[in-house]
């Protein structure tokens, strides 16, 4: 099996996987568009310092890729840091290998050093918008029930607005990314 830099070399370089989307490109470039990463000398010069490089297992079907995608590739450029994307579903063995909760769930951001190795692991949720996507999910109906479908599909078209418009949740996103990145880094 690749090592995750084989994965990185191989990959498709960030700006086009964005470009190149088919699903959810629209609310993604206006996440990208309206994040700005805030002013947080520390974590950029940290970065530009160690230089790592950030390896996307992604899609560009799911929602929460669509948000943190876009974040993320703003940290990158603050940073002038590469970033390259692998699609999960065609790279089967390098997701296995970072399953949440026994689940193939994505986005899923890997830091590398250097030498090519994880230094840190980000994903596929920011805490806050885990929370938001659990108390809504307590309120759907059983899966046997008629409405579950409708229910369900109402939370998707809801979802997606939130993550497209909500600047809490894209706040959130960058401080979590910030929190586990910067304690990795200083080690």
């Amino acid at each position: 099996m690749p090592t995750e830099q084989q994965y990185f070399e191989e990959a498709k370089l960030f700006t086009q996987y964005m470009d190149d989307m088919t699903t959810k490109k629209e609310e993604s470039f206006s996440i990208y568009n309206q994040f700005e990463v805030p002013a947080d000398d520390e974590f950029i010069t940290v970065l530009k310092e160690k230089a790592p490089h950030i390896l996307v297992i992604t899609e560009d079907w799911c929602g929460d890729a669509m948000m943190n995608n876009a974040i993320l590739r703003k940290i990158a450029e603050a940073a002038d840091l590469e970033m390259r994307a692998v699609y999960r579903d065609e790279n089967l063995e390098l997701i296995d290998q970072y399953l949440t909760n026994g689940g193939r769930s994505i986005p899923i951001y890997l830091l590398l050093s250097k030498d090519g190795e994880v230094i840190a692991k980000w994903g596929p949720r920011a805490e806050k918008v885990q929370q938001y996507v659990m108390e809504s999910r307590a309120k759907f109906p059983p899966k046997e029930d008629p409405t579950f479908e409708e229910v369900q599909k109402a939370f998707f078209e809801q979802m997606t607005k939130e993550f497209t418009d909500n600047k809490e949740f894209h706040l959130s996103v960058y401080e979590d990314i910030r929190s586990s990145w910067l304690q990795a880094l200083q080690k």
